[in-house]
Parts: C-alpha cells; sequence; structure tokens
C-alpha cells in the first residue's frame, strides 16, 4: 500500500473586519445579558424554595434540604457569574484587538491522500482565511 486517504484539521481564521468585531461584540453582549437575566431567574427561584421550606421547629432533615437547596442554586448562580467573567475578559480582549487581525474561529476537516514520502507537517498545516464570509487566502 503506497497512499491511503485521511482526515485532517483545517484551521479556519476570520480577518478581523469592522462588521466582524460589531457581531462579535453583540454576541458577547447578548450572552452577558442572557446569563445576568438567568442569575435574576434563579435568585427569584432561590428566595421561592428557602421561603416553600422554611418551618418553625425545623428538624435535622428541614435543615439538610435547605443546605441542600441552597447549595444547588448558589453553584448554579456561581457557575453563571463565573460564565459572565470569562465573557466579559473576551469581549475586553476583542475590543483590544485591530482590525486585520486574524482570529481563530474554528476548525474543519478535509481529506487527503498521503503517500510515502509525504511531508506530514506540511499537510497539517492548513489553514482557511476568510473575510467577511469569504474565502481569501488557503494557506499550506
Amino acid at each position: 500500500m503506497d497512499s491511503i486517504v485521511l482526515n485532517m484539521p483545517v484551521t479556519v481564521k476570520a480577518k478581523l473586519t469592522k462588521k466582524l468585531k460589531t457581531k462579535l461584540l453583540k454576541d458577547l453582549d447578548e450572552d452577558i445579558k442572557r446569563a445576568e437575566l438567568e442569575m435574576q431567574q434563579l435568585e427569584i427561584e432561590k428566595k421561592r424554595a428557602l421561603q416553600e421550606n422554611t418551618v418553625l421547629n425545623p428538624t435535622a432533615a428541614d435543615r439538610q434540604r435547605l443546605d441542600s437547596a441552597r447549595q444547588h442554586f448558589d453553584s448554579a448562580l456561581q457557575k453563571r457569574a463565573d460564565f459572565c467573567e470569562q465573557v466579559q475578559q473576551r469581549k475586553d480582549e476583542m475590543e483590544k484587538l485591530v482590525f486585520g487581525a486574524e482570529i481563530i474561529q474554528g476548525t474543519v476537516e478535509r481529506q487527503v491522500e498521503v503517500h510515502i514520502g509525504d511531508d506530514m507537517r506540511e499537510l497539517m498545516n492548513v489553514e482557511v482565511l476568510v473575510e467577511d464570509d469569504k474565502i481569501i487566502a488557503i494557506r499550506g
């Protein structure tokens, strides 16, 4: 056997334009707003759940149930707070990027027939550069 067909990764990069930067910043803002709304809803649900499960003379089981509910809501709230912080950091980084910068959008796969003696590194290092949804370069 002298050749075989392999699936190889291709990095897709986008050239940062005003249009793309505006879209990405808008998406990040929407992610933050959505998480903040979820946090508000969780706070309301937490308050309701704790009020509904509060009794005058709580037993150990009642206290355990309250602690469990509180931990559940606190954990969910913390996840969303962490998410907001991460998104805000990405937004801050995005705002600092200059137009023309190349940002990684993801990867796709391509099929390549490889032969004995081919340079594997050369086959692996392929990327597609996109500007406003149009392919402007294929680098290898």
